[in-house]
């Protein structure tokens, strides 16, 4: 396998740099941390220009906060600044890291995500025999629960940087676990069980399989193929990883159904909505049919709604709740 060095320079080169701030305040330009960070814009990015090749950058003091919805989790939060030095990192390592995942994994990866695996499920469950059965999953507790060490060791299976990966090394030690919130967090995420991805895929031989982040479906003509991988899966998590699934797990005929996964009901012949979506839309909608807005602004307060349910069989739906002249 080839590994990665003579990197760091292109991390703090000011270009890079500046490319990196470019992308950190995308959608967060009204934020606190961007207008100050933007207010000595020039001497900020030329004090991280310093700091990096003289080694002297350390991830500053997170701050955090819970979340309830859709469960309740605890999301860091670090200064601006630190989101410029990940972004930086990230163009640099994005493409080196991105050839390791499989086809089937989808979360935060360029060209996948949710619809990426709407259009691989729907294609694959075209085979009703080969799947007739779903197993779906989740890991306990994932992004606090990934050990640094195990961690590190797969960072360096591509990268042998010694600089990197002393900055790596920094920003994985300056919190337990992965931080929820941080922008690496992310994609050291989907790095932590990349090589269970091709252990499932390549050597248990395993087609039907999804993975959105931690959440994972497995399909089988097979209810024992089924419940004998997932022995497999206990072991190889537990000892290679120190990750253990929730006991929720489930093993179930895909008909009898259907399989919730990233906002949709998959079934052998049709998609639907999942409900607590189909719920909101419905309640966003009611709203707005009782005031007097314009087409435009209608179309635009349930565009977000109207993308999820392009993707499903959703024409009852929409011409039910919707204004029709509303969004033509």
């Amino acid at each position: 396998m080839k590994r990665f060095g003579n990197l760091y320079h292109r991390i703090y080169d000011i270009d890079n740099l500046y490319l990196a701030y470019s992308k950190a305040k995308k959608g967060k330009g009204k934020t606190y941390g961007v207008i100050q960070f933007e207010k000595d814009l020039d001497n900020n990015i030329l004090s991280l220009h310093k700091e990096l090749p003289e080694r002297s950058y350390i991830t500053s003091q997170y701050t955090t906060f819970i979340i309830h919805d859709p469960k309740e989790r605890e999301i860091y939060r670090l200064p601006f600044r630190d989101r410029v030095v990940h972004h930086a990192i990230m163009n640099i390592l994005e493409d080196i890291w991105t050839p390791i995942f499989i086809s089937h994994t989808y979360s935060c990866i360029k060209g996948k995500g949710i619809h990426g695996v709407v259009k691989h499920l729907k294609k694959d469950l075209k085979d009703a025999d080969g799947t007739k059965y779903c197993l779906k999953m989740d890991i306990r507790k994932y992004y606090p629960s990934i050990d640094h060490s195990i961690l590190k060791r797969i960072i360096r299976k591509k990268i042998k940087d010694i600089k990197v990966l002393a900055l790596l090394d920094g920003i994985i030690d300056s919190a337990p676990g992965v931080p929820i919130g941080n922008y690496l967090s992310q994609f050291f995420a989907n790095l932590y069980l990349s090589y269970f991805d091709h252990w499932i895929k390549e050597e248990k031989r395993m087609p039907y399989y999804y993975r959105y982040a931690d959440d994972i479906v497995m399909l089988s003509g097979s209810k024992k193929e089924l419940h004998s991988i997932l022995l497999e899966i206990n072991s190889y998590l537990n000892e290679k990883l120190h990750l253990q699934l929730k006991g929720n797990y489930q093993i179930f005929p895909v008909d009898s159904r259907g399989i919730d996964f990233v906002g949709y009901v998959f079934f052998h012949t049709h998609t639907l909505m999942r409900k607590s979506i189909k719920k909101n839309f419905c309640r966003k909608v009611s709203a707005l049919n009782k005031k007097n807005i314009t087409p435009h602004d209608y179309k635009m307060a349930i565009c977000s709604w109207l993308g999820w349910a392009k993707h499903c069989n959703s024409k009852h739906l929409i011409k039910k709740i919707v204004k029709n002249e509303k969004i033509q």
